[in-house]
């Protein structure tokens, strides 16, 4: 597995990454009082999807609840270690291991793997397997992405989707195209435009692999 921490500086953090090195002293001054206090953890930060200044990556810190979101800027030069959704594949909790969550996750490694795609781990269940901090609970979703930096049909699409159906939990996919990401169940069953989430806006789009769609 590449580590992005050696890529060149330009392509080493994309969207879903977990940074680890962001400390209480680099919040801004109106962040909520929560962030600081969550920040006592050491927790990783995830990159989030926005164009960040020379020097600075835009991320976002995660509090104990869901409405505890901050979205805020990272130097560079603070980031300590790097972990990527593909990594967190093999990484198990034993302790939840019957949960339903863990289930579904069995239930699709194997198609998933068997596919070629290149996937991982996002959400709640990426981030404690990453960190050990506790974030899913009984009834969590599982979130994932998987990269297509090569056009995937709507045929394909669908065939994944009537997978993701059967699982034991929702699963929601996101797909990393060059130019941002699109939801696979909306690709999959739309018969019209799709949303492509970028690095600045989101877009309306035919094709989210559109080659005059990279840079948007």
């Amino acid at each position: 597995m590449i580590n992005c921490l050696d890529l060149p500086t330009q392509q080493r953090y994309l969207p879903h990454d977990l940074l680890w090195g962001f400390a209480p002293e680099h919040l801004p001054a109106d962040a909520p009082a929560w962030s600081a206090e969550a920040l006592r953890f050491e927790p990783p930060v995830v990159v989030r999807r926005a164009r960040a200044s020379a020097g600075m990556i835009a991320v976002g810190v995660r509090g104990k609840t869901r409405d505890q979101r901050f979205a805020c800027w990272m130097p560079l030069s603070a980031v300590k270690r790097c972990v990527q959704p593909e990594q967190l594949i093999e990484l198990q909790d034993q302790h939840y291991r019957d949960w339903p969550l863990f289930k579904a996750l069995a239930q699709l490694a194997g198609p998933l793997n068997q596919s070629g795609l290149r996937w991982g781990i996002t959400g709640s269940l990426g981030f404690q397997l990453a960190s050990g901090i506790e974030a899913i609970h009984p009834a969590s979703d599982l979130d994932l992405l998987v990269r297509t930096a090569q056009p995937m049909s709507r045929s394909q699409a669908k065939v994944l989707l009537e997978l993701l159906d059967n699982a034991a939990v929702a699963v929601d996919v996101q797909l990393q195209c060059p130019a941002g990401a699109v939801a696979l169940r909306e690709w999959a069953i739309s018969t019209s435009k799709v949303l492509l989430k970028t690095q600045t806006q989101p877009l309306l789009v035919d094709d989210p692999w559109a080659p005059e769609l990279a840079g948007a």
